[in-house]
């Protein structure tokens, strides 16, 4: 439908930014609310473990997916670049086989989240009294792991016309069902971290169903028709091209995450329980700046196939004022109420204590997270996915994993707190090299513009 449409290559920049991006926004911290929901409900319902056993899985979840959620990216920039352009026939063509690649995607997740969920958590230490309920959490989730991928994908071609708004009602409709099964199955039936996956496997099933339906009602472009389904060898390998280097990043940042998590790991239950807390508060600061980085990857992909490069700069700039002023903004918050806040997930003091620690170093800076973000997806969405991959290898992941290596194992630095300096600093580096090479691209772009003329 056209109302729902959002053109990004004409009109007032701050103004479609901010239209395009607090939906998504919106459905970011509605998603969090609600996987917050899930954490509360174990961590008060189940125990300290149950919680702990949750909490283990974040990261292990977030290597498997990130390689495949990589691909969604590259669907969003791929079909904004035709949307952009006006290609018709090229963005039909891409809905086709990204929706087809989301099943593919689905059935690869689901067997390598089974088959390697344990092993993998024992080689993150996870702790003996949280390894099978773990493993149990993890197998239920990856069933609906199919369900994910084609909402992902299916919400990723709505973005690229600038569509934020009907996912977002599609997440809200499917966390109220999750919420829903969470206190059914947790509490009167006592399925413990079981009912909380399965919650979640239901809840995606229905996001997968929502979306397609939506996608076969479109009146443009955008249409779904089963019948044309197909993996279009151009497209797909324009995908790739944006999407691999993209989901490579996700795995590096997240393999880098489950050695921090490893190193978590060796102070305890208590400790766990309370680095998961924190990150489930951080979680809604993160994506409040990163609804910016989402929005300037479609930004930026349309107004690069309209050929508005002008605009691409003014968007960028924009992007990183509002995370630079949000970031700071919520990022205190979370430090200044953190203790109630945490009190939500446990009333345990060790469990507050340890999440306090995690929140006072990483939130105060957090800023610096969302503009590295963003400059990534400038830099992704003008069609060069390969840059900031190797930026977050060597000024993120790399950095991150010699420091475990070297300032975490001296006996004098052995603390939760050295962990988490790493996070902050880590941002920094990145963060230069990206804006150095974004400098370079605009000032490639204007020098071939000029001689064009």
């Amino acid at each position: 439908m056209r109302s729902y449409q959002n053109n990004l290559t004409e009109g007032p920049i701050l103004s479609k930014l901010l239209a395009f991006s607090v939906p998504l926004m919106l459905t970011g911290l509605l998603q969090l609310l609600f996987n917050a929901a899930d954490t509360i409900v174990v961590g008060r319902f189940a125990g300290d473990n149950s919680l702990a056993a949750v909490g283990a899985t974040a990261s292990l979840v977030n290597l498997i997916t990130n390689l495949f959620i990589g691909l969604s990216i590259g669907t969003n920039v791929v079909a904004a670049h035709y949307y952009g352009a006006a290609d018709k026939k090229r963005l039909a063509i891409t809905v086709h086989t990204a929706m087809l690649l989301s099943v593919f995607s689905g059935i690869a997740l689901t067997t390598l989240g089974i088959l390697f969920a344990t092993p993998i958590l024992r080689l993150m230490q996870a702790p003996p009294e949280v390894l099978a309920l773990s493993a149990l959490y993890l197998r239920i989730y990856f069933c609906g792991m199919t369900a994910t991928m084609i909402y992902n994908f299916g919400a990723a071609l709505l973005r690229a016309k600038g569509d934020t708004r009907r996912p977002l009602f599609i997440l809200l409709a499917a966390g109220i069902i999750n919420v829903l099964l969470n206190l059914v199955f947790v509490i009167p039936l006592k399925m413990d971290v079981a009912g909380v996956g399965l919650a979640t496997a239901i809840s995606q099933c229905f996001s997968a169903v929502m979306v397609v339906v939506l996608l076969l009602r479109e009146t443009d472009d955008f249409r779904l028709s089963l019948k044309k389904l197909g993996i279009n060898r151009e497209i797909f390998i324009q995908i790739v091209k944006i999407g691999v280097p993209a989901g490579v990043q996700g795995i590096i940042f997240s393999f880098s995450n489950i050695i921090i998590q490893s190193s978590v790991n060796s102070f305890g239950a208590m400790t766990i329980a309370g680095n998961s807390a924190a990150m489930s508060i951080e979680g809604f600061v993160y994506i409040s700046m990163n609804c910016f980085a989402q929005g300037t990857l479609t930004f930026t992909s349309q107004n690069m196939g309209a050929e508005r490069h002008d605009r691409v700069k003014k968007a960028a700039f924009c992007a990183e004022l509002c995370v630079l002023v949000l970031g700071l903004l919520l990022g205190n918050l979370a430090v200044l109420f953190g203790k109630p806040l945490l009190h939500i997930y446990s009333l345990n003091p060790s469990v507050v204590a340890a999440g306090m620690s995690r929140l006072r170093i990483i939130c105060t800076l957090y800023c610096l997270c969302g503009m590295m973000d963003c400059l990534a997806n400038v830099i992704r969405g003008m069609g060069h996915s390969f840059v900031p991959m190797i930026i977050t290898l060597v000024g993120v992941c790399g950095f991150r994993v010699i420091w475990i290596f070297s300032v975490f194992r001296m006996e004098r630095f052995h603390s939760c707190e050295t962990i988490y300096y790493s996070y902050p600093i880590s941002w920094i580096v990145a963060l230069v090299f990206l804006a150095i090479s974004l400098a370079v691209l605009f000032r490639r772009i204007s020098k071939n513009a000029q001689q064009a003329l």
